[in-house]
């Protein structure tokens, strides 16, 4: 603020906040730094919560997972390996991987519970009909795969089906990494037009 007493006086301009380095915090944190992961924590954790909530779709599991995910990095920051990447892609990988294992999971007890009320049930109509849905749903998915350039069927393929994160099917289709993320995407969205999906 200007002084009261000499209006002509410039106002001061605060010293640029100097750049943190995200690698450094992380090796830091893997020593027990506990400093380093509040700094790592405020550097990171919106992003993680944003890369989780995008998977998820649901903000309440979101934050949960993300939480579950800075604990992981505070337990772990130790195996950070800066030689192969760096901090924030590894803190991503996890993320991303305990997102898509929430999923995997939240998918595994609907089934439980679908096949518990489908047993409990007994009709053999309803069984023929379940078997019928499950074939054309897979029909379905085929053809729509079918209309995917090879690249992003593969990626798809592997990612989703194959639980491959980005990066690893980016060196095991040797294709850059944002390559694989954009055809990935554009093979969703040609995916969900195809199979009706409303979001």
């Amino acid at each position: 603020m200007r002084s009261s007493e000499d209006p002509t006086q410039p106002i001061p301009i605060a010293a640029p906040q100097p750049r943190v380095d995200v690698d450094d915090l992380l090796i830091r944190v893997g020593r027990g730094d506990e400093q380093a992961f509040t700094a790592l924590y405020d550097q990171v954790s919106a992003r993680v919560f944003g890369l989780i909530k995008r998977v998820l779709r649901d903000p309440a599991q979101a934050e949960e997972v993300a939480q579950e995910v800075m604990v992981d990095v505070w337990r772990t920051a130790a195996r950070f390996d800066r030689t192969k990447g760096s901090a924030t892609a590894w803190v991503f990988t996890i993320a991303h991987r305990r997102a898509v294992d929430r999923v995997r999971s939240e998918q595994a007890g609907a089934d439980r519970v679908r096949r518990v009320a489908a047993r409990s049930a007994e009709t053999p109509f309803d069984d023929v009909v379940e078997t019928a849905t499950a074939r054309i749903e897979q029909q379905q998915v085929r053809r729509c795969l079918g209309g995917l350039t090879d690249l992003q069927r593969e990626a798809i393929t592997l990612a989703y089906y194959g639980g491959r994160s980005y990066r690893e099917v980016a060196e095991m289709l040797d294709t850059a990494l944002p390559t694989i993320k954009t055809r990935m995407r554009d093979g969703l969205i040609r995916m969900r037009d195809c199979l009706g999906v409303t979001v």
